[in-house]
């Protein structure tokens, strides 16, 4: 069996705060969700300088071209105010709320959710990404029924921010989702992603994880050869520069759900949670947990993530022998509060 507690969590960056599920319980309730397409293709950029050029990407008749504004492609961080709002609209679906491609952001909980500091450089940080987001453009054709159809659209439509008059920094934010990322939430062609992906250092780790998200999954093990796993995170490296960082990966043993090999230039994504729920177990034997059960725990363990507490709970109540439980709710928050108790910082 593969545990995430085998996670080398000093490569990871810290969890800047740590009581945030105490006053935000709207946003920390919602699941990191990220759709499907930008998974799949190296929309963003891995660079920290300017990316000016234009990607194109061809499979058969089929081609994408991701054009950038003259103030760079978006970046790989920048994705996380598309992450927050999928993450946002998803659990508001959820609710039993209407889709809209509207939605208003408090900018220090977006900077709180993805685990970044909240000074002053990081609203405008913001304000950037935003300009990136909204100039990057994606054109692509699409061949049905003997035509052709080409499309154009932007990874957001419009914004627009409200800033302090007193300190100049942005407040709230709305974004207007593009067409394209909208229907991927209509349709739920999201996927879940790790607490710990705003933990990750490199922009290569996190276009790495997504991939290994998206094609490794809930499978045991996916394996991609070096120089395509190269091509699909969309890496300028040099092929030598690429096998060094997912050597480091790999030694490293940090990466979310996914323990990384790579053997004659084979990369092996095993998943982690075999094992812990498998095919063996039904879901009638599975203890259900309420759903205010969640929000209890958070309280009781404030500096770890419920749902991976929760897939040790399970671990642990399997290899007990599936014993009884006569309430689970009350158990599953015995156990998140022994685990604080005897660990407060994952």
């Amino acid at each position: 069996m593969v545990s995430d507690s085998t996670i080398h969590i000093d490569n990871l960056l810290p969890i800047r705060h740590h009581n945030y599920d105490l006053f935000m319980c709207d946003v920390a309730d919602a699941v990191l969700k990220d759709d499907m397409a930008s998974m799949e293709h190296p929309f963003f950029s891995l660079s920290k300088k300017p990316e000016t050029n234009i990607r194109r990407y061809q499979n058969g008749d089929n081609w994408i071209e991701v054009v950038p504004s003259v103030k760079g492609l978006a970046t790989i961080y920048d994705k996380d105010i598309l992450i927050y709002c999928i993450s946002q609209l998803i659990a508001k679906i959820n609710q039993g709320y209407p889709p809209s491609p509207y939605i208003k952001i408090i900018a220090k909980e977006l900077l709180i959710f993805t685990n970044r500091s909240v000074g002053g450089k990081d609203y405008n940080a913001l304000v950037d990404a935003l300009n990136r987001l909204d100039g990057t453009r994606i054109r692509t054709n699409v061949k049905t029924g003997g035509e052709t159809e080409y499309e154009g659209f932007g990874l957001i439509e419009s914004y627009k921010l409200r800033r302090s008059d007193k300190t100049g920094r942005i407040l709230e934010f709305s974004v207007k989702l593009s067409d394209w990322v909208f229907r991927s939430i209509e349709k739920k062609e999201v996927l879940t992603l790790h607490r710990d992906y705003f933990r990750l250092h490199k922009p290569i780790e996190r276009r790495i994880y997504e991939i290994a998200r998206k094609h490794c999954g809930k499978q045991d093990v996916w394996r991609i050869s070096l120089e395509l796993l190269k091509i699909k995170c969309g890496s300028h490296s040099p092929i030598k520069g690429f096998r060094h960082d997912i050597k480091k990966l790999a030694e490293g043993n940090y990466l979310p759900d996914y323990l990384v090999s790579l053997e004659k230039d084979v990369v092996t994504f095993n998943n982690r949670s075999i094992g812990v729920v498998n095919a063996e177990i039904s879901l009638n034997s599975f203890p259900i947990l309420d759903t205010e059960t969640y929000n209890d725990a958070r309280i009781v363990a404030p500096t770890y993530d419920i749902y991976y507490l929760e897939k040790e709970w399970h671990n642990w109540w399997c290899e007990s022998g599936k014993p009884a439980l006569h309430n689970p709710d009350k158990a599953f928050i015995a156990f998140c509060g022994n685990r604080y108790k005897n660990k407060p910082n994952p």
